[in-house]
């Protein structure tokens, strides 16, 4: 009897296990990667997003496991303020689209070189950082920018397991 498959199961990656092994920070994109991408506003100028709870639980799982999160966002938003909060997220950059830059100076502020920093992103501001860091990573229907500079490209869709996917990954290089 064949064994069962993990439904979070990775295909093989371009990037080799050696450097999912040395990440210390998992930084990514909100918009686009944590959601799907859409944005509710409502007339009073509320807004809402919806975040997987797969994805909050893999986070979790990293930072029990001692690797540093960080969400770097070209938009400030009260609703990824409140999901930040919620996770712990311990750095949280808003209204940033120069995300190359944002994240090469958490990584100096945290003493770390690009090949200990996974960045994820899908849209053409995340692209210089997803070519920089170590681990770069995008998602099915990403820019074409975003796609290109990836090494890594997750089966599962933005907003709905794809972090998840790459929290596993992550996880089970530590082992």
């Amino acid at each position: 009897m064949p064994a069962k498959r993990s439904k979070f199961e990775i295909r093989k990656s371009k990037i080799p296990g050696s450097a999912w092994s040395r990440v210390r920070l998992f930084a990514m994109d909100v918009d686009g990667i944590l959601t799907d991408g859409t944005v509710q506003i409502s007339a009073n100028g509320t807004e809402t997003k919806s975040f997987s709870i797969l994805d909050g639980m893999g986070l979790k799982r990293l930072e029990q496991a001692g690797i540093i999160t960080a969400w770097i966002s070209g938009r400030a938003s009260g609703a990824t303020t409140v999901r930040a909060t919620e996770l712990k997220i311990p750095h949280l950059i808003q209204g940033r689209i120069d995300k190359l830059t944002a994240l090469q100076g958490l990584a100096a502020q945290l003493s770390l070189t690009a090949a200990q920093c996974a960045y994820m992103g899908d849209d053409d501001f995340d692209a210089p950082a997803i070519a920089w860091a170590g681990v770069g990573i995008s998602v099915p229907g990403a820019m074409p920018a975003a796609l290109r500079a990836a090494r890594h490209h997750t089966r599962r869709l933005a907003g709905h397991g794809a972090v998840r996917e790459v929290c596993e990954l992550l996880l089970a290089a530590r082992v």
